[in-house]
């Protein structure tokens, strides 16, 4: 990314922060997505299990591409469309110009479309002269401001009932009230002769079906089916990805996109067109069906180890509905064309590396959009190779490379302890640290311990179980390491109580700094050395275990992701443990309740979702007498890692703007203190709520062993 283009990003940034009204407004709509989605979850038959069949028909039917898309073909061109196979958006606008100038045509009607949006084909057919129509209400008041789509699914969310008053009181030239009610009033006239009027009717596509040359057009307003069925002629505009095998397939991700997306089961509209019927007898022109399928980078996509995942998306949103950063900034600056965390790939495979590169670094890799999409694309790894391409082009950012030397950073930290810890306290040192590094001076830094967790495991004197239940192997990771050894051996004294022996490994840190900035090169050497460590360990039966959710979240998710062919690295995975998943499954009994009559509330991070949503850490404190109490927003507290650390407001600033809500939630709970295993999201609970943020084990603070 250029110098002007992070000043933009920087500028966006801030002006979104300040515009709290229009953040609000973005939040609430995010937050009813993924709460309705949740909720309809509930119902729906095997909750969330829908996401790995949508993922195994996406996945077959790209591998068979070529052969389903001739076989969509000769199924269409039965039924008597007219198809076209278009390599790029300029073969596909030449296609479509054509249409309408042997037709005559002069007005185009046209549905919700993110491919037209990609190829950006209103542009040449008004240059045409055509006068060109969206009929989605969202589409449409986007298209009277001359602005790109906020959201997938919601393209005007961004927009104020009395902003939208006035776009239409200009466009009509009466005055509109400012409520929902009052607009649709106006907004139905004027869009009914549009419909009736116009010569050729313009959609996408949400699905295309191999056996029956069908395709599926989803809408919530109908609108599609106006535009797709009145006129004389229809063209579809759609990406060669939409196309599956059979109409049980198709059900399937029509089912699946308004669940993911809105929590709807399905959406208001679902319209199946095979060709066309003719309309009686009489004068005019012969009714057309064309359906343009567009390549446009799709293929070299598929070709792209790293990319062709994107190719499962169903254009659902949900990413963008969980997304922290984007629930702050919204799709215009999280975006290209294409917005949200899947715009970041898509963005970069069909506008090009430079142009996702402007946004990719609002991804702070979190995953929670891997977690909630229903075709399970692995997207924070996807934005992790984009920016690493672009980082071999252009280099990372100062502060990038400083997070991603954070343990050696840790290093020297707890080898000059207390020295560091008086720097790390001097408003000076602080100042020029934020300049030189790129770490923001406001932000609480932990202190270091001189004596490492493992300098002190090594020298302990208390001797393992003669006859230990289980064997471990400790992935302690940086903070237990450097700053907290005391916590790393209560980790160890609670697993030698129950029975346990546990040994320390030779490891590194976990290295998901390199991931989340996008050096994917250092990230797989360390996965490398330390699974090449803990599979020995896992071969002499013991069980990894590790205290930080993100070094466990590394283990199992990220380290089988980045080493795909490795046996070992799924035999690591296979082993590795959350501690207190753990404890639960190694100790006997809780006759003693030290915790009785407290209450706490806890934080669930990030990474700790997928691994069991810090339910086990729940039920160890509820069994020592806790009352514990999860509080969440449904997404990030904004820390991401060490994004959070970072200065300014490509850092700091924003990761307060998403903390916000749920800063407001702690503060609005009745409890004593925040519970968290994440090292990092404690120190922006702490800092947003100024409530104590302790880990489980400091709780019981166990006597010291040796």
């Amino acid at each position: 990314m250029s110098d002007e283009h992070i000043t933009k990003l920087k500028e966006d940034i801030q002006a979104a922060i300040a515009d709290p009204t229009r953040r609000e407004a973005l939040y609430t709509c995010m937050k009813r997505g993924r709460d309705q989605r949740a909720n309809a979850l509930l119902d729906w038959p095997g909750g969330a299990a829908f996401r790995e069949d949508v993922r195994a028909a996406k996945d077959r039917c790209l591998d068979q591409q070529d052969e389903l898309m001739q076989r969509f073909i000769a199924n269409a061109e039965q039924r008597g469309a007219k198809v076209f196979v278009a390599k790029d958006g300029p073969a596909a606008i030449e296609y479509v110009l054509n249409v309408a100038k042997k037709r005559g045509a002069k007005t185009v009607s046209k549905s919700k479309s993110l491919t037209t949006e990609e190829i950006e084909l209103n542009v040449p057919l008004e240059e045409a002269g055509l006068r060109v129509v969206e009929t989605d209400l969202g589409e449409l008041i986007i298209q009277l401001v001359d602005e790109r789509p906020y959201h997938l699914v919601f393209p005007s969310i961004h927009k104020t009932a009395k902003e939208v008053a006035e776009i239409f009181t200009k466009a009509t030239g009466k005055p509109v009230p400012n409520d929902i009610e009052s607009i649709m009033g106006v907004v139905r006239p004027y869009l009914r002769p549009i419909f009736l009027e116009s010569d050729i009717g313009l959609t996408g596509a949400n699905v295309g079906v191999a056996e029956t040359g069908a395709i599926a057009i989803e809408t919530n307003e109908g609108n599609a089916r106006l535009v797709s069925s009145i006129g004389d002629c229809h063209i579809c505009v759609m990406g060669m990805e939409k196309i599956v095998e059979t109409m049980e397939e198709a059900m399937l991700m029509v089912a699946a996109h308004p669940l993911s997306a809105t929590g709807q089961c399905p959406t208001t509209y679902v319209t199946w067109m095979a060709g066309r019927s003719p309309m009686g007898e009489g004068e005019g022109q012969e009714r057309e069906s064309h359906i343009v399928i567009l390549d446009n980078g799709r293929t070299a996509m598929r070709e792209d180890e790293r990319l062709k995942e994107a190719l499962r998306c169903i254009r659902c949103g949900a990413c963008m509905n969980i997304c922290p950063t984007y629930g702050v900034v919204g799709g215009h600056t999280f975006g290209h064309i294409y917005p949200g965390p899947i715009g970041i790939p898509w963005t970069a495979a069909v506008h090009g590396l430079d142009a996702a590169s402007t946004f990719s670094p609002l991804c702070i890799s979190c995953g929670l959009c891997k977690e909630i999409c229903p075709a399970e694309i692995d997207i924070p790894l996807i934005i992790a190779e984009v920016k690493h391409r672009h980082m071999k082009e252009h280099g990372a950012p100062k502060a990038d490379r400083t997070m991603m030397a954070a343990d050696r950073f840790a290093w020297l930290g707890s080898a000059t302890a207390p020295v560091s810890n008086w720097f790390l306290k001097n408003p000076l040192f602080r100042r020029v640290l934020e300049n030189v590094a790129g770490v923001d001076r406001r932000r609480t830094l932990p202190p270091f311990s001189r004596p490492t967790f493992t300098k002190q495991f090594a020298r302990r004197t208390v001797a393992q179980p003669a006859a230990p239940n289980r064997k471990v192997a400790l992935f302690i990771d940086v903070y237990a390491n450097y700053n907290a050894p005391k916590l790393g051996m209560a980790v160890v004294d609670h697993l030698m109580r129950a029975g346990c022996d546990v040994s320390v490994p030779k490891q590194t840190s976990s290295g998901y700094p390199y991931i989340a900035y996008g050096d994917l090169e250092k990230a797989g050497a360390v996965a490398r050395r330390n699974v090449a460590s803990m599979v020995l360990a896992a071969r002499e039966g013991r069980d990894i275990v590790s205290p930080e959710p993100t070094a466990a979240y590394a283990l199992k998710k990220s380290y089988p992701s980045l080493l795909p062919d490795s046996e070992d690295a799924r035999l690591v995975a296979d082993h590795t443990y959350e501690l207190f998943e753990y404890l639960l499954m190694v100790q006997n009994g809780h006759d003693a309740q030290p915790l009785k009559g407290r209450r706490f509330g806890f934080h669930c991070s990030c990474h700790q979702r997928p691994l069991g949503s810090g339910e086990a850490a729940m039920e160890w404190l509820r069994k020592q007498g806790a009352e514990v109490e999860l509080i969440e927003t449904g997404t990030c507290c904004g820390m991401g890692g060490t994004f959070g650390l970072k200065a300014g407001p490509l850092g700091y600033d924003l990761s307060q703007a998403v903390g916000q809500h749920l800063f407001e939630a702690f503060l609005e709970a009745d409890i004593e203190a925040i519970v968290s295993e994440s090292s990092v999201c404690a120190i922006q609970l702490a800092e947003g709520t100024g409530i104590p943020v302790i880990h489980p084990l400091e709780l019981l603070q166990p006597p010291q062993q040796g």
